[in-house]
């Protein structure tokens, strides 16, 4: 099976890459599913999160508030990297499982959408790597747009990455996200024909 890593930066567009995928017929797994999955209410990464950040993360209901979360993990560094201690081994996991699953089903081309494929240094994993682009000022007016975050939680959130213009150079493939959803996927379909 050709396993491709299918990455971008926050609001590059990723998603709706995966999307289309999906649309095509072409199998994704999603590492934020993943990430989901690990900290249902009654999970041990749940349980981890709450020995480290405090009960004061979970909704009334018991589920992981994630913004609460992200705010504490975006604004300090070592908070980050104690909570990628927690949730990375229990996604890979949950990823290998994954790809074993859709090996034995026969499939011949795969994606996984992980957003910290560089940052993490995971291409070596992949037969190629494809970097969904657009411009920081772009990203940084997409999130304004979709989320209301103001210019300080921006800047927090896209300095968490690696910024998308170091990425380009490390990537296989490119998918310029900057036009319309039609390019985008023209793009993608070109791209499947080629790794097929």
């Amino acid at each position: 099976m050709k396993w491709i890593g299918l990455t971008g930066g926050i609001a590059t567009g990723k998603s709706t890459v995966s999307a289309i995928l999906r649309d095509l017929g072409r199998s994704v797994i999603d590492a934020d599913v993943l990430a989901r999955d690990v900290v249902r209410p009654g999970s041990p990464g749940l349980g981890e999160i709450i020995k480290t950040f405090g009960g004061n993360v979970l909704t009334p209901n018991g589920e992981l508030d994630r913004k609460k979360l992200g705010e504490i993990v975006f604004s300090d560094e070592h908070k980050r990297e104690q909570l990628e201690a927690i949730l990375h081994p229990l996604i890979e996991e949950k990823r290998a499982e994954a790809r074993r699953a859709l090996e034995r089903q026969g499939c011949e081309l795969a994606f996984y959408d992980v957003p910290l494929l560089f940052e993490k240094n995971l291409q070596d994993e992949f037969d190629a790597t494809v970097l969904v682009y657009a411009h920081r000022d772009l990203q940084a007016k997409r999130l304004r747009e979709r989320s209301g975050m103001s210019d300080d939680e921006i800047s927090r959130r896209l300095g968490a990455q690696l910024p998308i213009d170091e990425k380009l150079p490390r990537a296989t493939h490119v998918l310029r996200n900057e036009g319309s959803l039609a390019d985008l996927r023209q793009q993608v379909k070109a791209l499947v024909a080629k790794l097929e």
